[in-house]
């Protein structure tokens, strides 16, 4: 069982620093994307959209990199003072009840919109924007099984905490 929590760990925290790169390029586009058009009149339609690509991915396959960081906000009124058996049934009970079946309907429902996607291999909408609009959707059902993954590690993180083997 800690092989498997240290295995989905290890591969989310490796999408996330991969993910993190997305950051820098999208500081870099971005202020390509201003210099051309405020000091040189020029406006780049792929460029603008490739902010956007940028924004998505860091966002969508950083998230369960978060999640395993524990980074997430989450409303500490009660969470913070706990003692770590009510932290680890608190952890144990939301991946359950609610970060699980969330992403299976995120994924559920995200599955007909990404295959119809890929079905015409949509692109962009203008001419010259990036014809890959299929990838940016295919990052909701990467996202929805990151995220399901990371909290399948979540609980059985937990249950070794509360049966006495640390994590």
């Amino acid at each position: 069982m800690q092989n498997l929590v240290r295995k989905i760990d290890t591969f989310n925290n490796s999408i996330g620093h991969a993910a993190a790169w997305c950051a820098i390029a999208l500081v870099v586009v971005q202020f390509v994307v201003v210099v051309l058009r405020y000091v040189f009149g020029i406006g780049l339609i792929m460029m603008q959209e490739g902010v956007v690509y940028l924004h998505a991915t860091l966002f969508m396959m950083g998230a369960a990199h978060t999640l395993c960081q524990d980074g997430h906000v989450r409303v500490d009124i009660f969470y913070r003072e706990a003692t770590p058996q009510t932290k680890a049934l608190v952890d144990l009970f939301g991946s359950l009840v609610f970060l699980l079946p969330v992403c299976c309907v995120i994924f559920w429902f995200a599955w007909p919109y990404v295959s119809q996607s890929w079905s015409v291999f949509e692109g962009s909408r203008e001419t010259s924007g990036i014809q890959a609009v299929f990838l940016l959707k295919t990052l909701i059902l990467v996202f929805a099984v990151l995220m399901a993954l990371q909290g399948i590690s979540m609980m059985l993180r937990s249950v070794m905490f509360l049966r006495g083997r640390e994590a």
